[in-house]
């Protein structure tokens, strides 16, 4: 007899608040919730200049710009 698969049990859940006239507009933004187990664990704000993100209990923002952002991931992809 087959053993049934389990389903994976979610531990993130996002949300999203769109603000979206149009995007090529200074002022627009999306969004993100970001949970992990229920508790909220950070927001990221996506606009046409830079990206934002804010930590969970965290009172600053950290803001990127995409040049910034797009370098930061290559850092920690391909080790830079």
């Amino acid at each position: 007899m087959p053993t049934r698969k389990r389903k994976p049990v979610r531990k993130h859940r996002v949300t999203a608040q769109v603000q979206i006239l149009d995007l090529t507009k200074a002022g627009s933004s999306m969004e993100f919730g970001i949970y992990a187990n229920e508790e909220k664990i950070g927001t990221i704000i996506i606009g046409r200049g830079s990206l934002t993100w804010r930590g969970g209990r965290r009172q600053r923002d950290k803001r990127l710009t995409w040049s910034q952002f797009a370098e930061l991931m290559d850092e920690y992809s391909y080790g830079g």
